[in-house]
């Protein structure tokens, strides 16, 4: 009987790790860099947010510059971030046009700001503070170059 318990519990297991694989797979394939790509918001808060060509992105460049819009504002600060995934976020500053609803953009500043760390789930970038989820960005495609030849 105990071994006839043991078989099940490995088979068990050995499908659940199968069964992951195809996830794993997916998230290599998706996944993109968290320095260079364009990410637009998704996620504010827990709530969703419709994305808008132009509006709630960011991008993280090498030189530890964010750059990005709100919802009528650009916005810019430095960054910090290690390979341990914390993340360290302003102060940040924008261009102060008076936006019909200020109330989701200085919600998505405050979010930003008040980053410690991040992780990535495929094209998903997700923005926690001290473990409470912030925003969920997802990676806008990088502009096709008609005169590249497609990868075989």
């Amino acid at each position: 009987m105990k071994n006839l318990l043991r078989m099940t519990v490995a088979a068990a297991l050995v499908l659940l790790m199968a069964g992951c694989c195809h996830c794993r797979s997916y998230q290599r394939k998706t996944r993109r860099p968290l320095v260079g790509t364009e990410w637009q918001l998704i996620q504010l808060g827990g709530e969703t947010i419709r994305p808008v060509e132009g509006r709630f992105t960011i991008t993280l460049t090498e030189q530890g510059k964010l750059s990005g819009a709100g919802d009528c504002n650009r916005i810019f600060g430095p960054y910090q971030s290690d390979k341990d995934r914390s993340l360290k976020i302003g102060p940040l500053a924008s261009t102060r046009m008076a936006c019909p609803d200020m109330k989701h953009e200085r919600a998505f500043i405050e979010a930003l700001e008040s980053a410690t760390h991040y992780d990535m789930d495929g094209p998903m970038l997700l923005i926690l503070s001290n473990g409470e989820l912030r925003a969920v960005f997802q990676a806008i495609p990088a502009p096709t170059d008609p005169k590249a030849k497609p990868a075989n």
